[in-house]
């Protein structure tokens, strides 16, 4: 049963990230590179080189992996780390929904009790206007 007390941008966020899709973190880097072999164009010119040679390059745990893929994979890459990247804008606006959500949450008992009566006290009790003195003396 679902909760009716979830905003409707919520859970239409929530929804959104529920559906799977193909996904990577990382960037696509295509690289020229120069073989220096003796004989090849690429030693003899300056401006020539070899490639592009594609990756999607990540960091994990401080150390960056690199994965080389072929030319005729490099779209479906490019739409992989895109729908990364979306995912990750999603899941920081779902953040923030959830955030507003939880702020409107402690921000609604504030104004209830401003609503309220005013609360007046009770009356402070009476004191004694003299002590008590003892009857044997």
């Amino acid at each position: 049963m679902p909760n009716l007390d979830v905003p409707a941008p919520v859970r239409d966020l929530a929804r959104q990230l529920a559906e799977p899709r193909p996904m990577r973190r990382g960037s696509v880097s295509a690289r020229y590179v120069k073989c220096n072999k003796p004989g090849c164009s690429c030693a003899a010119r300056t401006d020539a080189r070899h490639g592009p040679y594609v990756s999607v390059v990540r960091v994990v745990a401080g150390k960056t992996q690199s994965r080389w893929v072929s030319p005729d994979q490099v779209a479906t890459l490019r739409r992989q780390v895109e729908a990364g990247q979306q995912f990750r804008r999603q899941v920081q606006a779902y953040w923030e929904a959830c955030e507003q959500w939880a702020n409107a949450q402690l921000e609604a008992p504030a104004a209830a009790s401003q609503g309220a009566a005013p609360k007046r006290g009770s009356k402070k009790p009476s004191t004694r206007k003299s002590s008590p003195r003892s009857k044997r003396s």
